[in-house]
């Protein structure tokens, strides 16, 4: 069985990635430090996994560590090649993620993220794998002042460190792509707006303090644990004056990465840039009406001022990876809201109820 190391497994998108590797038989070996995400997440990756499969063969291995450390990365790829399963490619999603953290702690944002990656790409090279998926953003796109979907040859131009960053790191894999004497199949996934939670309501989004992201502040409100959600800006140029994002289950994101890697692993030598949405523009208002038509709760919410930085219309132009890739978004909006708040409703018990599955430690 082909093994994945996984970096940054722990988290939101990490796990949901991870259960989706292992029901495609991949062994999985997950590199988080676990200060934005917790491991006990990947215990109930295992409870679903082995909930699902008749024959869960495939291997969950966990190793609690930092992406800067390069001794540790290099001990993870000679364990795996001594267990006789050596890594044959990386999903790199480690790193931080806080657009405004990044840009009041911008040091520790590009140490972490660019230094890391460095790293990570150095013992790539020591170890020959040559395969990698890169978990990238659609924040590199910057401010967008029209109405159509960004395509990937769009213009870059990313207006706070998290964006540099990523940027930064696309970079440094072309240069590596483009200078290399090895071939290099390189895959840089452009996220949009990742939402929702698996439907089993045991994995999903779990933001430490009070979140970044709209789509849990919307849990965190409806649950009663935050009083109110502000809604920024109801005089933008759209449909009701509030922003337009493009929504994507994080379920077909996680089935996204899949279909990038049985794509690469087709090819002798690649580079491509992706964009991962739906194509579909939805405003935050019908975000917010549509989670309580299906979860039929209460949502207090306020409109507030316009925020400096935000685009008013933000949407993929996804044709590339449908056209490119064994994959299409399968889940609408619907879904995307209840299946977040499944996993809003479960979250206490989540905590307090940690499955009792070990995870194997490959070090």
């Amino acid at each position: 069985m082909p093994t994945i190391f996984l970096t940054g497994g722990s988290g939101y998108i990490g796990t949901h990635t991870c259960l989706t590797l292992l029901n495609a038989g991949f062994n999985v070996i997950v590199l988080d430090s676990n200060i934005n995400s917790k491991k006990r997440a990947l215990k109930k990756v295992l409870e679903i996994y082995k909930l699902s499969s008749f024959n869960f063969k495939n291997q969950l291995f966990f190793v609690e560590g930092d992406i800067r450390n390069e001794n540790l990365i290099n001990e993870i790829f000679e364990k795996a090649k001594n267990k006789k399963m050596p890594i044959n490619a990386v999903l790199h999603l480690a790193g931080l993620k806080s657009v405004r953290e990044s840009i009041n702690n911008p040091l520790e944002y590009w140490d972490v993220n660019v230094g890391g990656s460095i790293k990570l790409f150095r013992c790539m090279i020591k170890h020959n794998c040559h395969t990698i998926v890169f978990s990238s953003s659609a924040t590199i796109y910057g401010i967008q002042e029209i109405e159509d979907s960004i395509k990937e040859d769009g213009s870059i131009n990313p207006i706070n460190p998290y964006g540099e960053n990523k940027v930064t790191i696309e970079k440094i894999l072309k240069n590596i792509f483009d200078g290399s004497k090895e071939n290099w199949r390189i895959a840089n996934l452009r996220y949009f707006n990742p939402i929702g939670a698996h439907s089993s309501g045991l994995i999903g989004e779990e933001p430490r303090g009070i979140p970044n992201n709209i789509f849990p502040y919307i849990c965190e409100v409806g649950s009663g644990r935050i009083d109110k959600l502000q809604i920024f800006g109801r005089d933008w140029p759209t449909r009701d004056g509030t922003c337009i994002r493009d929504y994507i289950h994080v379920m077909d994101l996680a089935e996204a990465h899949k279909s990038a890697l049985d794509y690469l692993n087709k090819k002798d030598s690649e580079f491509i840039n992706l964009n991962i949405g739906t194509g579909i523009g939805t405003s935050v208002l019908e975000l917010v009406k549509t989670f309580i038509k299906v979860n039929e709760c209460n949502l207090n919410y306020e409109f507030a001022e316009r925020r400096e930085g935000d685009s008013y219309h933000l949407v993929a132009n996804n044709e590339l990876a449908l056209q490119t890739l064994n994959w299409k978004p399968q889940k609408n909006l619907e879904d995307m809201c209840r299946d977040g708040w499944q996993w809003q409703k479960f979250n206490k018990e989540f905590l307090e109820n940690t499955s009792s599955i070990n995870l194997q430690k490959l070090i």
